[in-house]
């Protein structure tokens, strides 16, 4: 088992999935309940539209609902890596 599949807990592909389709049902969770990080968002939004006006393509709003909950579930699940692997096993 190399270290990366060991420290994700399985292979980075199905690690990828697992936190693609929860970060979009977190953020569409949390729009449903009206809980949105508007700060951290809106400068997210300000970062995209820099990088856009500096000639560079940007996403639109379709992976918004992505965006939004992957905020909340890579650091929590990363938290939950390190705290893993921290108690060994």
């Amino acid at each position: 088992m190399s270290r990366m599949t060991q420290f994700l807990g399985d292979t980075p592909l199905r690690v990828f999935f697992r936190l693609l389709i929860l970060s979009f049902i977190v953020g569409l969770g949390l729009a449903a309940l009206n809980i949105h990080p508007f700060e951290l968002y809106d400068w997210l939004q300000r970062v995209a539209l820099r990088i856009y006006d500096m000639g560079f393509e940007a996403f639109e709003r379709a992976f918004g609902y992505l965006i939004l909950g992957a905020m909340i579930v890579i650091p929590v699940f990363l938290l939950m890596r390190v705290f893993k692997v921290g108690r060994g096993n």
